[in-house]
């Protein structure tokens, strides 16, 4: 058991390497009544295909959220009605990187990690649930279809990318669960489930030795499992199509613009570009810039306006979406901002402000346990550990936010998705 202090944020992190494999991290929160445990597996919508132990697997999209929904069933109980018993409020989510399962609950905290590691270790799949869960999946499917929200950036996407499984969508499609069977789900379980490539960490006034004894207990000892994911051949710089259009039922057009970046490499570089390409996105076009303003005043945009970066494994992205009477106006404006800022710099000043209070932003976060546990299991599995943020914030320069921007928001990186009003 390591105890690692972070004077500077008013943090300690107890973090324990377990005989399983698992890696363990308890935040202490002294004085809250509420605690968060979350598990988190280093598996997402990204990782159909893979090879384990040398032998080469191809699995349909949407396995890994089809198994966030499963793992819910156990055989001999209802995991949500244990929950409830003790006062436990569970959830889970499934990302293009990584499945999670999370309870927060402000007493009985044992009884709700052993629930929330017991149903997590205990894969339960019969062909007549994972058939039943099918309708109830294809149902989710179909309601993101119909959001517009949902399918402009999943447009954009796949617009952006030709081979890498980001241009699918996290559910996968009607069609392709209707390929999952319970074998499936066993077989990515068995690959993916494992301790060494999972996370625990539970953040609030909790007893650490008791977070890791349990651990040790209730999970299953780690296998030895070798791992290669696939994301398909390396990608230009180039965007697989320019232009993706859709007409829906909306009153004003959507939009959702991206710029394709280089992917980061493993590390702290991969938080250092992170910081940077959401620096760009602020100084470019976020709400304290020159370009918001105009656009806000030519009522081209409206408060709905949002950018910033998304970094995954092999695929990296500078994007703005929102709604506009004329998109085409809001990405041409878009790209003769980022020309002016590389003839004329960036305003020191701006920049100054605009680092200043991204770190205050992610200081505030850790107000949030939620964020914690998230960030901490997200940035682990890149290598980096969350709460040195701020030596890794002091490192980024202007520079390199300028030369970030010059690289990546060009014409030739980048690509629009818009959802018209249907007519």
């Amino acid at each position: 058991m390591i105890v690692k202090p972070y004077p500077q944020l008013g943090e300690t992190v107890v973090e324990a390497r377990l005989t399983n494999g698992l890696l363990a991290r308890v935040v202490k929160k002294p004085g809250f009544a509420k605690a968060y445990a979350f598990m988190a597996v280093n598996y997402g919508s990204m990782d159909t295909r893979f090879q384990k132990n040398g032998t080469a697997y191809a699995t349909p999209m949407g396995v890994a959220h089809y198994l966030e929904h499963k793992l819910f069933d156990m055989p001999d109980c209802d995991v949500n009605q244990l929950f409830s018993r003790y006062g436990g409020s569970p959830n889970a989510f499934t990302s293009y990187d990584i499945t999670a399962y999370y309870v927060e609950c402000s007493e009985h905290f044992r009884e709700n990690l052993e629930i929330l590691l017991r149903y997590v270790s205990t894969p339960y799949f019969t062909q007549e649930t994972v058939e039943k869960e099918r309708g109830i999946i294809a149902q989710e499917i179909r309601m993101y279809e119909d959001s517009a929200d949902s399918r402009v950036f999943e447009n954009l996407y796949a617009a952006l990318y030709a081979h890498h499984p980001v241009r699918n969508s996290i559910a996968g499609t009607v069609e392709s669960i209707g390929d999952i069977t319970e074998q499936t789900l066993y077989q990515c379980y068995e690959a993916f489930y494992t301790p060494v490539n999972m996370m625990l960490c539970v953040v609030g006034d909790v007893d650490p030795e008791l977070v890791f004894q349990l651990a040790e207990q209730l999970l299953p000892k780690g296998r030895e499992v070798s791992l290669i994911r696939d994301y398909g051949p390396a990608e230009t710089m180039k965007p697989a199509q320019k232009h993706a259009e859709e007409r829906m039922e909306i009153a004003m057009p959507m939009f959702g613009f991206g710029f394709k970046a280089k992917p980061a490499s493993y590390g702290d570089d991969s938080m250092a570009q992170e910081i940077i390409g959401d620096l760009a996105a602020e100084v470019l076009m976020g709400e304290s810039s020159p370009l918001y303003s105009r656009l806000y005043e030519e009522n081209l945009i409206d408060s709905g306006f949002s950018c910033g970066y998304e970094g995954l494994r092999g695929a990296s992205m500078l994007t703005a979406g929102g709604d506009s009477r004329d998109p085409d106006a809001v990405y041409v404006a878009i790209l003769e901002e980022a020309l002016r800022i590389q003839k004329e710099g960036i305003d020191h000043s701006l920049f100054q402000r605009l680092k200043k209070s991204a770190l205050g932003r992610r200081v505030r976060d850790l107000d949030s346990f939620e964020s914690i546990c998230y960030r901490t299991c997200a940035y682990e599995f890149e290598g980096v550990d969350y709460f040195r943020f701020p030596e890794i914030f002091r490192a980024v320069t202007q520079e390199q936010v300028a030369q970030f921007l010059q690289q990546t928001v060009c014409e030739s990186r980048g690509a629009r998705s818009v959802i018209w009003p249907k007519e």
